[in-house]
């Protein structure tokens, strides 16, 4: 990687304008999962260390362009406040109003500005080029950290990139060697495992994947239309009828490439999808009329085992069943303790799967934990990330 890094920049006595990735869960006024700032820490400290006027911003939610109290960021401020014991954390109260301006304009060295929710005005999602030019007004220094917006082309993200001087910062940096380094060099067997509802979501990831895993594991919502191609029938399953074609087309490539594509041989079916009552197990692959396929069974439990057990390297985006209720979680968590393992590389590629080895308490016992969901999937494909992209080569 030759793009410019956060040690490649002098940020002493500098206003150092921050993308971070903040967007956590909140319930009832409370953070719920706080990863995603505790992985900000490390730039966030160098640069106070290094002298520098820290000012931060992300976004929170999906407010819409729109001021909503449901999505402030005061709750992040207060728990930087906790992480930041030595150092002052200042809230503003607005992205880019009067506030904004003048704490940023006050702003001593080893202090830190939040900035209120980027999407509270809605030209920050249509990377607007004036609203771009408020925004790096704020500061002499534009750092990216923030790796799960990454692949948005935002003003926060990439308008101002262009503004000022600029470097990525240490998670971005870990996030970009950990899954690409991975990927073009793997120690093998390679096994890739991907969940999700529609196969339309993961066409390019397959495609990828294939040209480089041994074993393709599919599990998740999308497992049903490549079974369906098969002859099997799915009931009431998640069916990607627009994607037939692509399914076939993508088994065909599997077996030209000699890839083990393996998928669900039994499951566990409900008659309805919030039914943890009437569940019951299949005796193989066919799922019947009137109910719908929620988790795998207990044969492929074993199957999937089988494969990751004689796995060097293992990336996994996508639960492979209904994790968010805990009857129908079964298989994920199996995956996830098998993974743990896994003599050899581990990568979890956010999002749900990310959320469900946490919420496991298995976060520890792997590799990576990727904190972006959609910038990971980018990268499993072989895309450029805008948010990367944008930054000046060194």
């Amino acid at each position: 990687m030759n793009k410019r890094t956060i040690k490649d920049i002098d940020v002493y006595d500098k206003a150092v304008l921050v993308r971070v990735d903040f967007n956590v869960p909140v319930i009832d006024g409370k953070i719920t999962d706080d990863n995603r700032i505790v992985e900000a820490m490390a730039t966030i400290n160098y640069l106070l260390e290094k002298g520098a006027k820290v000012i931060l911003m992300s976004h929170l939610g999906r407010p819409d362009g729109k001021v909503d109290k449901k999505y402030s960021l005061k709750v992040v401020s207060e728990r930087l406040q906790e992480l930041l014991p030595n150092n002052k954390v200042i809230m503003a109260k607005d992205v880019i109003g009067k506030d904004a301006k003048s704490k940023a304009e006050k702003l001593k060295m080893g202090q830190v500005l939040l900035i209120e929710n980027l999407r509270f005005d809605a030209r920050e999602e249509e990377n607007d080029k004036e609203f771009c030019k408020e925004l790096a007004s704020l500061g002499e220094v534009y750092i990216n950290d923030a790796f799960g917006t990454a692949h948005r082309k935002h003003a926060s993200t990439y308008g101002v990139a262009k503004l000022l001087p600029n470097a990525i910062g240490f998670l971005i940096e870990k996030e970009l060697n950990m899954i690409c380094g991975t990927i073009e060099d793997p120690k093998r067997p390679f096994v890739g495992i991907l969940g999700g509802a529609k196969v339309k979501d993961k066409i390019g990831i397959i495609e990828s994947l294939l040209d480089t895993v041994d074993t393709l594991i599919i599990g998740g919502g999308m497992a049903y239309t490549f079974l369906h191609v098969l002859g099997y029938k799915i009931g009431n399953s998640l069916f990607d009828s627009t994607n037939v074609d692509v399914a076939k087309k993508l088994m065909k490539k599997a077996e030209e490439k000699g890839v083990q594509f393996l998928l669900p041989v039994d499951f566990v079916e409900t008659p309805e999808f919030d039914d943890v009552v009437n569940y019951r197990y299949t005796k193989d692959a066919n799922i019947s009329d009137g109910y719908e396929g929620v988790d795998i069974g207990k044969k492929t439990i074993k199957l999937f085992s089988k494969a990751i057990k004689r796995a060097k390297t293992v990336i996994w985006n996508g639960p492979v069943g209904v994790f968010e209720k805990k009857e129908f979680a079964v298989g994920t968590y199996a995956i996830a303790k098998k993974l743990t393992k896994v003599k050899g590389t581990t990568i979890i590629g956010g999002g749900d799967s990310a959320s469900a080895v946490i919420n496991m308490g298995l976060a520890n016992k792997m590799t990576h934990i990727s904190t972006g969901g959609g910038a990971s999937l980018k990268l499993f494909e072989g895309k450029v990330l805008p948010g990367v992209d944008v930054i000046d080569n060194i």
